[in-house]
């Protein structure tokens, strides 16, 4: 608080002078002349101010400076099928009633709004969102941080994944991002997460979070939509409702991940967020771009059912974990491969089988006509064998 008496000294001093027996001439002169900062001072505080400034400034307000323009706020209208129920049916209950008057639940559609994120990734206007943030869209605009807005069209999208590729079409190149090479994410490693969220700022500078990689490789699935979240990054920066599509970015402003889900009550951040890995994204991505879906009418002619503990002991396993053969078709690719009535598989590409849906979901990283390496237990021996995987129809 110390340079907060200095003015009122000052003002003090002044006053005693101007009472005192000083003449006009010499007060006039006072004021008429000013003193002059020194150039030495004046050079001295522009540098210390410029240090301050320096030493606020460090990779993640870099980063954030970096890619802030290509981060974009995405409304969506679409149509969706709801249920409406008649709000006399609870009134008129009455099997003679209904007899006369149908008030079973009817579906209606209607129009809704949708809102999220999404990041540029390209000069020319491809823009990277959640399949849940524009798959049944009707309209799309997205919205620049400098407050232009444009039309964008839906080139593909892909549900099981949940993303989703966007086109605009610029009048002049767009600022965009580049997705981090092979290298893994890092667990503790900073990282940020930008986005729209709850839609408060639209064309605006995004909300910024900072967190860290809490863990990689998360298996995630949905069991209400059939989602298979896989090998996502997992992040305590705060992730919210609105936030879905935004990039997931490293200290160098690389993306890292497509911000994606959460674990949280209504829509709110907890610290438990998950980005799906840019490895996976820029796959998927280059197929939408190129097909405007990903392949995965998947045939392998092979019959699963889990290894209870019936099965484990009745083939003398250590434990009950794989996928049990109960069937294979009859010139199938798994007949092809080899597979046979009563096998238990434990790997997929080097990937354990705990069960059926291990190995189902596995395939989600394949596509028809890919080959993979099964590892089979087979009358109490580890045996390998190649699948290639068919495509149905």
């Amino acid at each position: 608080m110390r340079w907060l008496h200095l003015p009122l000294g000052l003002l003090l001093i002044l006053g005693c002078s101007l009472d005192g027996p000083s003449t006009k001439a010499t007060a006039h002169a006072a004021f008429e002349t000013p003193p002059q900062r020194p150039a030495v001072l004046y050079a001295d505080t522009v540098a210390a101010q410029q240090e301050i400034t320096r030493s606020r400034e460090n990779a993640i307000t870099r980063a954030v400076e970096a890619v802030t323009p290509a981060v974009v706020s995405i409304n969506v209208l679409e149509v969706r099928r709801v249920q409406v129920r008649d709000p006399f049916s609870n009134f008129f209950n009455d099997p003679f009633f209904e007899h006369f008057f149908d008030r079973r639940p009817r579906t209606m559609e209607r129009e809704v709004q949708n809102l999220g994120s999404g990041f540029v990734i390209s000069a020319d206007g491809y823009i990277v969102t959640n399949e849940h943030v524009v798959g049944h869209a009707t309209q799309i605009e997205v919205q620049f941080p400098d407050g232009r807005s444009m039309e964008a069209e839906l080139v593909g999208s892909d549900h099981a994944s949940d993303l989703a590729l966007l086109k605009v079409t610029p009048a002049e190149p767009l600022a965009y991002l580049a997705f981090a090479d092979a290298t893994a994410p890092i667990p503790g490693e900073w990282v940020i997460a930008l986005g729209n969220p709850f839609g408060l700022f639209e064309a605006a500078d995004p909300t910024v979070t900072v967190g860290v990689v809490s863990a990689v490789g998360r298996n995630l699935q949905t069991r209400r939509d059939g989602r298979v979240y896989r090998d996502m990054i997992q992040t305590d920066a705060a992730i919210n409702r609105g936030n879905s599509g935004g990039p997931l970015v490293n200290a160098d402003g690389d993306v890292i991940g497509v911000n994606t889900a959460i674990i949280g009550p209504a829509g709110g951040s907890v610290g438990i967020g998950f980005a799906v890995p840019s490895d996976r994204a820029t796959r998927i991505l280059d197929e939408l771009r190129t097909h405007g879906e990903v392949d995965r009418s998947y045939y392998t002619g092979v019959q699963l059912i889990d290894v209870d503990r019936r099965i484990a002991q009745g083939l003398g396993l250590a434990q009950a974990r794989g996928a049990f053969v109960r069937d294979v078709d009859p010139r199938s690719p798994a007949d092809a491969a080899g597979l046979q009535r009563y096998d238990v598989i434990v790997s997929l590409d080097d990937r354990p089988v705990a069960n059926r849906q291990d190995f189902l979901v596995g395939l989600y990283d394949f596509r028809p006509g890919d080959d993979v390496t099964l590892a089979l237990i087979r009358d109490g021996e580890r045996i390998t064998t190649t699948l290639e995987i068919g495509r149905q129809g």
